[in-house]
């Protein structure tokens, strides 16, 4: 029996009913790899069966203290029922993207058992009418307690699942699996007893190695080396969220995305996701009537594991604030301004330490936790209060091989994330061979038009394509956003660097640096081209294709 983490048990407490805290995918299969071409539910149940001693999340349930005086533990659940926790079930015709959607989202709506092991999978077939995949395509739905799994230590049960070779042969146990005994309310207490003894020891420790963070932070701060981000501004998506969920996305070739950020020198595919996200949000406000002058925040989780931590359990993640400059209206020059703010936000990370506030979360009682996350929602608080954020955005990196699950071949996945008070929207970005699918989940209240949100990221990704093609930026930290504007074709910017580096070679030493200054600027690339219509209710989204 093992004692959750104060992060993992958090994500117990600050569930509620409108805000189930479980994360998941949309994993599509094309079975015509299986032998015969059809794959059977039951056989997808027997390859689970054979592979629940992969992962421990797939076996274990948790146990609450009495009077939540501690936080939870881990159990073999002496009940599990594998039938429970997978499920099937069938789109009826004509099977579109749209339905299936819509499934997904009802899917994700409900809240998981917390009385059984934190997990379902739901097989969907009927996939039948979806633009680039091939009719025998089905999709399996997950969804895991966000209190099991993190981005990083959730690839240990992708892992469990699939192979590399789509006729692999799963490794079986060392030992036979034995279900543990469920304990006593008096051995729990008494756990907690000796667990308070160590909480002040452990208090003093993390403030002792915390001070020169803080130390290093007011340094930066007041020296103005570090900028804060923000201010956040109140839009739709930061008030009380509604039980309903509506979830879409969109797949692009990740070499799409390597060139639009290798127009800037120094951004990453990181930035060039964002400013695609940051136009999304700007489209769909804008459409609405509701762009605020400011830029949108969005909070980016960061992984924090040691070395030796990679395959721990649980959570382990921080996070950093980032500006999506939802405020500028050129694809080119936005980029550059993400550029910008995702330094600032990584020197502000790196002199605060990402582990500072996840050590500090172990030391927020259970008791207290619970009933500030129950007060925060019935009394309303998230449509008084200014809020931290506007949307996540998570970057989960998958393997860019095939993989396979009971010999049929993953094709594309995209992401599932939770939204709550204060937080209605989230975008998870997954990548898998050779593909990045952005796609998100929120309110259906927040959001009634899904297809119009998608297809506005899949405009923003347009824009931002055409207006980097051939463009190469040069953006120092600290740079100001406006050096967009002297961006310059990549092929004159080479042409017009050799000219310059021949001229100083002919100059002397003292007039170089005014010769650096007189150098010529150039106007920004090609402007953004004119909104296409949104996807009509059935239809299909464009580039969701199957991995070369």
């Amino acid at each position: 029996m093992e004692q959750l983490s104060p992060m993992d048990a958090s994500f117990l407490y600050f569930e509620t009913a409108n805000a189930p805290m479980h994360i998941g995918s949309v994993a599509i299969y094309d079975q015509s790899t299986v032998k015969g071409g059809v794959l059977g539910f039951k056989e997808i149940l027997k390859n689970y069966e054979a592979r629940l001693h992969l992962a421990r999340s797939f076996r274990q349930r948790i146990i609450r203290v009495p009077m939540s005086l501690d936080h939870p533990y881990w159990l073999e659940d002496p009940d599990f029922d594998l039938e429970f926790h997978v499920r099937h079930i069938a789109l009826p015709k004509p099977g579109d993207w749209r339905q299936l959607c819509i499934q997904v989202a009802r899917l994700h709506a409900r809240p998981l058992d917390t009385g059984r092991p934190l997990w379902e999978f739901t097989v969907i077939e009927g996939l039948d009418n979806v633009q680039g995949l091939p009719k025998s395509c089905f999709a399996i739905v997950s969804k895991v307690h966000h209190a099991a799994i993190d981005g990083v230590s959730g690839a240990e049960m992708t892992a469990a699942v699939h192979d590399l070779e789509p006729d692999a042969v799963p490794t079986p146990p060392e030992k036979a699996w034995l279900p543990e005994r469920v304990p006593t309310a008096v051995e729990l207490l008494s756990r907690t007893s000796v667990n308070n003894v160590r909480h002040p020891f452990q208090l003093a420790r993390v403030v002792a190695q915390s001070v020169p963070a803080l130390a290093r932070l007011g340094v930066g701060l007041s020296a103005g080396k570090l900028k804060r981000v923000g201010p956040v501004p109140r839009t739709r998506f930061n008030g009380q969220v509604s039980p309903h969920r509506v979830f879409d996305g969109r797949s692009f070739r990740l070499n799409d995305i390597r060139a639009i950020k290798n127009a800037v020198e120094g951004a990453t595919v990181n930035d060039a996701v964002i400013a695609i996200i940051g136009g999304a949000l700007r489209k769909y406000l804008e459409s609405k009537h509701e762009l605020p002058k400011d830029s949108l925040i969005a909070m980016a989780p960061i992984s924090v594991r040691a070395p030796g931590e990679q395959k721990a359990a649980g959570n382990l993640v921080s996070a950093m604030s980032v500006a999506v400059r939802s405020d500028i209206a050129d694809p080119l020059e936005r980029l550059v301004a993400v550029f910008e703010s995702t330094t600032r936000s990584k020197e502000m990370t790196n002199a605060i330490g990402a582990r500072t506030l996840t050590d500090y979360t172990q030391f927020i009682p259970s008791t207290v936790a619970g009933l500030a996350a129950r007060l925060y929602t019935n009394l309303g608080l998230a449509n008084r209060i200014t809020p931290i954020f506007n949307t996540v955005i998570t970057n989960i990196p998958g393997p860019q091989v095939p993989l396979y699950m009971t010999g049929a071949r993953l094709v594309t996945q995209f992401g599932l994330g939770p939204i709550l008070d204060g937080m209605g929207i989230i975008h998870p970005v997954f990548s898998y061979c050779g593909e990045i699918t952005i796609s998100f989940t929120s309110c259906r209240e927040m959001i009634p038009d899904p297809a119009f949100y998608a297809q506005c990221i899949e405009e923003a990704f347009e824009e931002l394509r055409e207006a980097t093609k051939g463009m190469h930026v040069k953006a120092g930290a600290g740079a100001r956003a406006g050096i967009a504007r002297a961006a310059v074709p990549a092929d004159v910017a080479a042409a017009e660097a050799a000219a310059m580096k021949a001229k100083l070679e002919k100059k002397p030493a003292k007039k170089q640096a005014a010769a650096k200054r007189a150098s010529p600027k150039k106007p920004a690339g090609k402007q953004a081209g004119k909104r296409k219509p949104a996807l009509a209710e059935g239809e299909t989204p464009p580039r969701i294709e199957a991995a070369e």
